[in-house]
């Protein structure tokens, strides 16, 4: 079809200088791709020849140049100057031969499909997008739903125009591009079914953290226009890359409901598009099924391997036909072009919180709000202000870039405010409900994105830190370095620490943040009040059987704590709250006895046998497996908490093999926590019923010198280094060693005393756990202890000598 037509399985790549990025990429899926049975809609693009010969036609190249100049001399606005240039170009007759080529083209895409005047997506491709160091994502228009030759025609003119919107011309002076030099072609592709379907966008990787070994996937139902626009709080979804191709894993780590309370739908009576609400059941049922997430999270890393870099797509689901389609795929431009420094916030001063969102980013930024309702109020904005609005559009992005951070009522983690704010590199909380109603205008305020992924407005302007880390000058260690985690939306914020796995992953904070329930009270429900039952009834809607609902959301964050340093060992600790923190949980209060010192009562492996609590451990055997085997997180190992004696050691790994958790199969290991006097002395004959010990540092401090931890007239006499703990603790690794089982520890204590930690290196402890923010500093002291233990041969004995902990096979 000559010069200005291109059928979009014939180019790829080669030929953005013709097509654009965005054909480019399209064409590059349908032809290279096509054998990975990416399904990609039909179409072809008008080459950017047609734009110019447009301007070159209508002599417009000196008159766009001439307001251009205006602009930036200041002598006209920038609403103006793009005002006029659009004007200009979309009141110029289409060359002929362009306007012939263009319905010659419709007629084949019709004829292929065998369907008359076919419904349409015309989306702009300009000739320079989709850099590595530039997106122009959502700067020029995109038209849906357009249905005949004359429609066509129109929505050609408006994209040739759309090149010149304000976003795009203050995008391009941001990035140093010449106006002239950008071209831009168009892609005419046959609609998929999804309004009547669902859509959304994924990534090759966590657009929050950078860890790369995860797809995040959002879906709204309806067309996808809502999700980038971020009019629809999505669902969203990730999946762990390393499993997919294991033919028995289904690694999805997290599924969370959106709101969803909008979609946007084909108009069959105007043509275009128009919105409307959702159900109720729309609104609280997921977007996506299993399989669909799966089929489109092998379709990312095929994608992302082909293009050899992380990628930012749009994908749909036709409604008539469940098939599903990729939409697009460009380059994601903010991590990919980091130089894999850890930068570190944290809140150095608590303060009183005032709302809560989706975080997007990782920093924290302090300021005076400027709430705008529309574009109308844009030249009251302040530099420096935190911008707080609706949601954002691409129009925006000149506000948005003088803003400290962003706050949003509606979007999610890859709305239009969310991409924008990760490429300006400025923290933004979004799906904040009623954020312009509760923040007045000009109130000083926080907002913080370092606390995983829930993002924090607080109060005044908090005191925070900022650390920048460069993991590859970090030094390594003999001693094996792990981490602590507790919070699964925090998991991936320190994925770059050199870590050799997690030493501790706590369960008790995934269900009494997460889930909220006590376990019991989802398996007896008859023993509840009528207002705990609708509660639960409430939180668990969606799930036909309660207990499900704590198996399947409890396996998926002990899934998501133990992905960041896969496939290295993922030590889960078992539930260990006391009977007063598991009373405070919802229904918790039937179930748990009044004890006058919880510190020393029912707590860790008594309850695991004990019929009080047997039905409730049953669920949380029942999510570990689920984590090991139907997710594929083999690395996870469990470790029982408090147990006092060797018998209870039996009792405990009895219940757990009854419940499907037997030590040794499917390479399970099972530690215990060192942590009572009992377990050091008698630490031979738990080692033969353990693969590995914890020294829990704190109860054992505690017990040893009778010292309740949590006293502050006692506070001074609380001391881990005191020499009956010390003792006690050479005693424990020795013993262990001697018994070939690994030993490390979790407590706070060498975190805390560089010299403590030197003892432990002294002893040859293999593994000290760490929290993550205390990790760097540690690793210091451990390096600086390990030298002088090296240096002086009379203690060659006393090296490390079983180093890190293997991967668990």
């Amino acid at each position: 079809m000559g010069d200005y037509i291109f059928n979009l399985a014939d180019v790829g790549l080669d030929k953005i200088a013709l097509v654009g990025g965005k054909n480019a990429s399209s064409g590059e899926l349908i032809g290279k791709l096509a054998a990975w049975n990416i399904r990609v809609p039909q179409g072809f693009a008008v080459s950017a020849e047609g734009y110019r010969d447009l301007l070159q036609g209508s002599k417009l190249y000196e008159p766009i140049a001439r307001t251009l100049a205006a602009y930036r001399h200041s002598k006209i606005g920038l609403s103006a100057a793009g005002a006029t240039i659009r004007e200009l170009i979309g009141s110029a007759p289409l060359p002929a031969a362009l306007e012939c080529a263009i319905r010659d083209a419709y007629r084949a895409l019709a004829e292929s499909i065998a369907s008359e005047n076919p419904a349409v997506a015309v989306r702009s491709s300009a000739t320079a997008e989709d850099l590595p160091e530039a997106s122009f994502a959502g700067q020029q228009e995109s038209y849906l739903n357009v249905i005949g030759e004359e429609a066509l025609l129109r929505a050609c003119r408006r994209c040739y125009a759309s090149l010149f919107t304000d976003r795009a011309i203050a995008y391009r002076q941001a990035k140093d591009i010449d106006d002239l030099s950008v071209a831009l072609s168009i892609g005419v592709q046959q609609m998929v079914r999804s309004d009547i379907g669902a859509s959304g966008v994924m990534f090759s990787l966590d657009p929050e953290s950078g860890f790369p070994q995860v797809v995040v996937i959002n879906a709204a139902w309806g067309l996808g226009e809502a999700v980038v626009q971020g009019a629809v709080d999505p669902d969203k979804y990730m999946v762990f890359k390393p499993l997919l191709e294991s033919s028995s894993a289904m690694p999805i780590i997290e599924k969370r409901v959106g709101a969803k309370r909008i979609k946007v739908v084909l108009d069959s009576a105007a043509g275009g598009t128009k919105t409307l609400q959702t159900t109720v059941e729309e609104q609280r049922g997921l977007a996506l099924t299993d399989a669909d997430l799966m089929q489109l999270s092998r379709w990312a890393v095929l994608i992302e391997r082909h293009y050899g870099r992380p990628m930012d797509m749009e994908w749909a689901r036709d409604g008539e036909t469940g098939e599903l389609f990729l939409v697009q795929a460009r380059p994601e431009t903010v991590h990919s072009s980091k130089a894999g420094r850890l930068i570190q916030y944290r809140v150095a001063q608590g303060g009183k919180r005032l709302l809560e969102g989706q975080a997007v980013g990782t920093s924290i930024a302090t300021g005076k709000t400027c709430v705008i309702a529309d574009a109308s109020e844009f030249a009251r904005f302040e530099e420096g202000s935190i911008l707080v609005t609706c949601r954002t559009d691409p129009d925006w992005t000149p506000v948005m870039k003088r803003a400290a951070g962003i706050i949003t009522e509606h979007g999610g983690t890859t709305s239009h405010a969310a991409i924008i704010s990760r490429e300006l590199g400025i923290p933004a909380v979004v799906g904040v409900e009623e954020a312009t109603a509760k923040l007045a205008d000009g109130q000083e305020i926080t907002i913080s994105c370092a606390e995983g992924e829930r993002g924090i407005v607080y109060e005044g302007r908090i005191q925070f830190t900022r650390d920048e880390i460069d993991p590859a000058a970090l030094p390594t260690t003999s001693t094996a370095l792990m981490v602590n985690l507790a919070d699964p939306d925090q998991a991936f914020r320190f994925w770059q620490l050199p870590a050799q796995g997690v030493g501790l992953a706590r369960m008790e904070f995934i269900i009494s943040h997460s889930l909220q329930v006590h376990p019991m009270a989802l398996v007896h429900p008859e023993r509840l009040g009528t207002g705990d039952r609708e509660r639960i009834a409430a939180l668990t809607r969606g799930y036909e059987d309660a207990s499900e609902f704590f198996i399947d959301n409890l396996a998926r964050g002990i899934a998501k704590l133990a992905s960041p340093y896969h496939p290295k060992i993922a030590i889960v600790r078992l539930s260990d709250f006391k009977t007063n923190e598991y009373a405070h949980l919802l229904g918790g209060s039937v179930f748990e006895p009044s004890e006058e010192n919880p510190m020393l009562g029912f707590r860790g492996a008594s309850r695991y046998y004990d019929p009080r609590y047997r039905d409730g451990f049953a669920l949380e055997c029942r999510a570990l497996k689920r984590a090991r085997e139907t997710l594929g997180f083999t690395n996870i190992a469990v470790m029982v908490p408090f147990c006092r004696t060797p018998t209870e050691a039996d009792k405990v790994l009895e219940v757990m093999a009854a419940e499907g958790l037997r030590r040794g199969e499917a390479g399970l290991q099972v530690y215990m926590m060192c942590e009572i006097p009992s377990n050091v002395i008698l630490a031979r004959e738990f080692a033969t019923r353990f693969d590995g010990f914890s020294i829990g540092s704190n109860d054992l401090t505690q017990l040893i010198l009778g010292v309740d931890r949590d006293s502050d007239i006692l506070a001074s006499l609380f001391d881990e280094s005191n020499e009956a703990v010390t003792r006690s603790i050479a005693s424990v690794i020795a013993n262990a060693h001697a018994c070939a089982i690994k030993i490390g520890i979790c407590g706070e204590a060498p975190s805390n005393d560089p010299a403590f930690a030197a003892f432990l290196v002294e002893h040859g402890i293999d593994s000290i756990s760490l929290n993550p923010d205390s990790f760097v500093r540690t690793l210091k002291s451990i390096t600086s202890a390990e030298l002088d233990v090296l240096s002086q041969s009379s203690r060659a004995g006393l090296v490390p000598g079983v180093g890190a902990l293997e991967p668990v096979k």
